[in-house]
């Protein structure tokens, strides 16, 4: 019989293709829409029909910043262990390619023993989705992705990093070092509120991800406020080589507030850390400017 320890070992071991740090959580984002239709629904099989266009908006969203398709990861993730593909014509995938994909009527499912294991223990699902959502995305996506699937995470349940003794831990001093190191002050636009003697709306952001060999140390780090962090991890704002602020040319904002907050910050220099702490390593934007911000950037 397999472990729940077991199954999230092979959620953590997910085939990736990997290039030079490259991001390409099309598999996870697969998988975790199946959990959240596990949820909602049970184990029905998912017509490709009615998948496509979800699938397709969650990789445009929470993908790498390049053209990719749906029928990728509903061909390729049958090669671990954890879903199956069934057409007209039997089981077994037709391909990747989205005509044949429709053609053939495909549907996707999760492996009946995995069906098995989720039904059987009631916290597996959010088990797996925290496995998923660590080693793949930014804390600050979380909510907006189990959002998008249809997701719902017990908090009460332990987070998948603490279930694998193999999985890396997050630094827990990262965040007061990088915040120290900036001076409780938005790296963008200065903001530094502060409640009862606490700071609030502030954030240690990682340039190059966390779960992208991203370090946690100051010079991967940023203090930024909570909407510039969110937006930085979206893609829609980055980093220029000489430290300047990048805002993508794919963003729209026509109120005064999108141009104060978003647009006005194009072309202006990011905030220095406190004299003798080292800035942003040139290494991870350039790392944040392939693999997260949303190309081309505007004119400052």
């Amino acid at each position: 019989m397999v472990s729940v320890m077991d199954w999230v070992e092979r959620v953590a071991g997910i085939r990736r293709w990997t290039r030079q740090g490259e991001r390409a959580p099309h598999k996870p984002l697969l998988l975790l829409y199946a959990l959240g239709r596990f949820q909602r629904e049970g184990g029905r099989p998912i017509p490709f029909s009615s998948a496509e266009a979800d699938l397709k908006a969650l990789l445009r969203e929470f993908g790498p910043p390049r053209e990719t398709s749906p029928g990728y990861p509903f061909h390729h993730l049958t090669g671990d262990g954890l879903w199956l593909v069934d057409t007209v014509h039997g089981p077994g995938s037709p391909g990747s390619e989205l005509g044949r994909l429709r053609a053939a009527q495909a549907t996707g499912r999760l492996h009946p023993d995995l069906l098995r294991a989720l039904t059987d223990d009631s916290h597996l699902v959010v088990r797996l989705a925290r496995q998923l959502l660590d080693a793949n995305f930014e804390p600050s996506l979380h909510p907006d992705i189990c959002r998008f699937v249809g997701l719902e995470l017990n908090d009460q349940v332990t987070p998948a990093e603490q279930v694998v003794p193999s999985a890396a831990r997050r630094d827990p001093a990262f965040r007061q070092n990088v915040l120290v190191a900036y001076e409780y002050c938005c790296a963008f636009c200065a903001y530094d509120g502060w409640l009862d003697g606490v700071a609030v709306g502030l954030d240690a952001a990682h340039v190059r991800w966390w779960a992208f060999e991203g370090p946690d140390d100051v010079a991967n780090g940023l203090c930024l406020c909570a909407i510039h962090h969110k937006l930085f991890d979206k893609g829609v704002l980055g980093l220029t080589p000489d430290r300047t602020i990048a805002v993508s040319r794919k963003f729209v904002g026509r109120s005064p507030a999108a141009e104060r907050l978003v647009l006005a910050l194009a072309g202006k220099p990011v905030r220095d850390p406190q004299t003798g702490l080292d800035p942003v390593d040139v290494s991870h934007i350039e790392w944040h400017s392939r693999q997260v911000f949303r190309t081309p950037a505007r004119q400052g």
